[in-house]
């Protein structure tokens, strides 16, 4: 197992630096570093004198790839992309082309976007299991059919339109609960319970039809039908074989997203007004503030492969035949 672990760590390094590289030839195809100053400094005549500081103080005064003012390995070790390629392998994000420090600013707003994510991600996993549960024990009937309509009509509509409706439904109309804001403590409550439940009815259509596809290939299995032949009830069978056996295909859906709840939902924060990650990541694009870009991006892979590596090592937990060597 340990030897595993690493080997699959040693395979991410190379996926975080090709994930870095496309970052920066993105941004850069876009962007120029004079650009970027421009945009900073914010003020209506800048100087060539203020833009070539602005640069030296943060480092885009190097070439991006190739510095060929340099000898040897330095041509490619004194470049933008090693230089700041390395901080982020050591977790070291640094400043902000705003000069805000990016590490503090995470922590700050990992905990606004855990109070979003966790209760949609455990109150839509409950939500879903249960109703694919119904579906598979009315399998072929009215409700089975009318519910599987329902939920491609919610799989075809933007999130979107969701969280636009619910805000002039519930805060407009109807003032329920805020129409957007966040409070920490048990007085945020109020801020939450909204996109809460846009985030779970959004995914509900796609989650029913993926948990129902799980569960309706178990039921045809052969120990099913021996449950069957010994007495056991419908019930029995669903939630005593079905279930069990069905828990490692979910596995990987679910493992795999746990690591991803830190980095927030980039519409649903930006609509709400939540000063979590997500919200945080599209003010950088927005501002062109490369240095949360690139940080958010690295984050987001880091937590992403961490969530694959637990999702292999759930496998030997729940299914003894799987082994990892």
């Amino acid at each position: 197992m340990f030897v595993y672990i690493i080997r699959r760590i040693l395979y991410a390094i190379p996926i975080l630096i090709g994930v870095n590289l496309i970052t920066f030839m993105l941004f850069f195809m876009v962007n120029s570093p004079d650009d970027m100053a421009r945009a900073q400094l914010g003020a209506k005549q800048v100087t060539p004198e203020l833009i070539r500081s602005w640069k030296e103080e943060r480092g885009y005064d190097k070439p991006l790839f190739i510095n060929s003012r340099s000898e040897g390995i330095a041509k490619v070790t004194d470049t933008l992309f090693v230089q700041e390629s390395l901080k982020l392998f050591s977790f070291d994000f640094g400043f902000s082309d705003a000069n805000r420090d990016i590490g503090s600013d995470i922590k700050e707003r990992m905990m606004p976007s855990l109070a979003i994510a966790l209760p949609t991600f455990m109150i839509a996993l409950i939500t879903n299991i249960s109703l694919a549960l119904l579906l598979v024990l009315f399998r072929g009937s009215v409700l089975d059919t009318s519910m599987m309509i329902v939920a491609v009509m919610i799989m075809s509509i933007s999130g979107l339109f969701y969280i636009i409706a619910g805000q002039v439904l519930f805060s407009k109309i109807w003032h329920w609960v805020p129409i957007s804001g966040f409070e920490s403590g048990w007085s945020g409550v109020k801020f939450i319970i909204l996109p809460v439940m846009i985030g779970v009815f959004a995914g509900i259509g796609a989650g029913v039809r993926w948990y129902r596809s799980i569960f309706l290939e178990q039921i045809n299995q052969d120990y099913v039908r021996t449950a069957r032949a010994k007495g056991l009830s419908e019930l029995k069978v669903l939630f005593g074989h079905v279930l069990r056996n069905g828990m490692l295909p979910i596995l990987t859906g679910v493992v795999v997203v746990i690591p991803t709840l830190f980095m927030g939902s980039l519409i649903m924060e930006s609509f709400f007004g939540i000063p979590g990650l997500g919200s945080y990541t599209i003010d950088a694009i927005n501002s062109q503030d490369f240095a949360i870009v690139k940080a958010m991006v690295f984050l987001g892979s880091v937590f992403y492969i961490i969530g694959l590596i637990l999702t292999d090592i759930s496998y030997t937990l729940f299914d003894p035949r799987v082994k990892l060597s």
